[in-house]
C-alpha cells in the first residue's frame, strides 16, 4: 500500500521531490528497495502533520534549500491519482489558500456512517468549517438526495501553515474527534477543500483493502509503475 502511495505521488511531483516519512525500519527499508527516498522521524508523533513538518525541517537542516510547499499523501490511500496531488497543489496559486485538503462526496450511507470516514462541512467558499467522525450535516429531516464530503489522506500546506501547525497546541476538539484539521480550525485558521473528480479510498479495513485490490485491476495508474 506504502508502495503504491509512493509511486503515485511520484508521478505527480517527481522522483527528487517524494519522500517517504516513517519511523518505522522495516517501512523505510522497503521503500528503499523500490528505489524511494526516505526520512526517517522521531517516533513520538500522534499525527501525520506533525511528522511531515519533521520532515521539513530536517530536509531543510539537511540541504539548506527551502521547502515552500508540501503536499502530505498519507499512506493509507493507494488510489490516489498524480492528477489529484497537482490540482491540489494548484489550489495554493490562490495567495489567501494556506492549506487545501482534497474532498469527495459520497451519498452512500454505510461511507457516511462509518467513523473511519471523517466528514467535513464547509462554507460557500469551500472553506471548512468542521470535521468529524459523526455524520454530519445531520439528516435528521430527510434522507432524500443526502450527501456528505469525506476527507481524503491528501492535504497540501504552504511551509509557514505546516510549520505553523507544529507549533500550536493540541486543541480540544481534535483530540475529542482525533482530527488533526480541527487543531486548525480551533485556533483560527482557514482549510480550503478540494473536491475529487472520482473517491478516493483511505484503507482502514480488510473489506476496503479488498476493494482497493479489485479496483486496480483495471485502475489506469496502476500500469504506469506496475513493472517497477
Amino acid at each position: 500500500m506504502v508502495g503504491h502511495c509512493f509511486h503515485r505521488t511520484r508521478l505527480a511531483v517527481g522522483g527528487e521531490n517524494t519522500f517517504v516519512a516513517t519511523c518505522d525500519i522495516a517501512i523505510a527499508d522497503y521503500v528503499r528497495s523500490i528505489d524511494g527516498q526516505v526520512v526517517m522521524t522521531s517516533a513520538d508523533h500522534d499525527r501525520a502533520t506533525g511528522r511531515v513538518a519533521e520532515v521539513v525541517s530536517l530536509l531543510e537542516a539537511d540541504g539548506g534549500e527551502r521547502i515552500d510547499a508540501v503536499a502530505m499523501v498519507q499512506g493509507d490511500e493507494p488510489l490516489v491519482a498524480p492528477e489529484t496531488v497537482q490540482r491540489a497543489l494548484g489550489c495554493l496559486d490562490d495567495p489567501e489558500v494556506q492549506i487545501a485538503n482534497v474532498v469527495y462526496s459520497s451519498s452512500d450511507l454505510a461511507i457516511i456512517g462509518d467513523p473511519n470516514n471523517v466528514k467535513v462541512v464547509v462554507d460557500r467558499c469551500g472553506d471548512a468549517l468542521y470535521f468529524s467522525r459523526a455524520a454530519i450535516p445531520a439528516a435528521w429531516n430527510s434522507e432524500s438526495g443526502f450527501s456528505a464530503l469525506i476527507q481524503t489522506g491528501v492535504i497540501v500546506f504552504r511551509r509557514e501553515a505546516l510549520l505553523g501547525f507544529d507549533e500550536l497546541d493540541e486543541s480540544e476538539l481534535e483530540r475529542i474527534e482525533s482530527i488533526d484539521m480541527n487543531r486548525v480550525l480551533e485556533h483560527g485558521g482557514r482549510i480550503r477543500t478540494l473536491l475529487s473528480d472520482v473517491p478516493l479510498i483511505g484503507v482502514d479495513t480488510p473489506a476496503e483493502l479488498a476493494l482497493v485490490e479489485g479496483r486496480l485491476t483495471d485502475d489506469p495508474v496502476y500500469p504506469l509503475y506496475a513493472e517497477q
